[in-house]
C-alpha cells in the first residue's frame, strides 16, 4: 500500500545577539548552516525548508538542535505546505515577489 506524501515546512525563527566579535561569528556560523542545508530566507531572521513528511521533519529539528548557538533564541515551527502557501504578504510600497534561486535542491516526483 502506498503512503501519501504529505508535505510539512520548517519555519525557523531566530534571534542572535551580534554585540561582540564572537556573537558576529556565532550568527554567521549559524546563518550558513542553514544556507548550506537548503534553508531558504524568507526574511532576514526567518528561513524555511520542505520536508516530505513528519519524520523528516523531526530530523531537521534534531539537526538544529544539534547546531544552534551558544546563545539567543532559536524557535522551530511546522506547517503543511497548504497552510504554508496560504501566507499573505503585506509590504509598504511596491509588490514583493518571491524567487527560487536555484533548483540545486529541487526534486520532481
Amino acid at each position: 500500500m502506498s503512503e501519501r506524501v504529505r508535505f510539512m515546512r520548517l519555519i525557523v525563527f531566530f534571534d542572535l545577539p551580534t554585540e561582540t566579535a564572537p556573537q558576529r561569528r556565532e550568527y554567521a556560523r549559524f546563518r550558513k548552516y542553514l544556507l548550506k542545508n537548503g534553508y531558504l530566507m524568507l526574511q532576514k531572521s526567518v528561513y524555511t525548508k520542505l520536508a516530505i513528511d513528519s519524520r523528516i521533519l523531526g530530523s531537521l529539528i534534531a539537526r538544529l538542535e544539534e547546531n544552534k548557538p551558544s546563545d539567543g533564541l532559536v524557535q522551530a515551527m511546522q506547517v503543511t505546505e497548504k497552510q504554508y502557501a496560504d501566507i499573505v504578504c503585506i509590504v509598504g510600497g511596491g509588490e514583493v515577489r518571491e524567487e527560487v534561486e536555484s533548483t540545486d535542491g529541487l526534486v520532481v516526483l
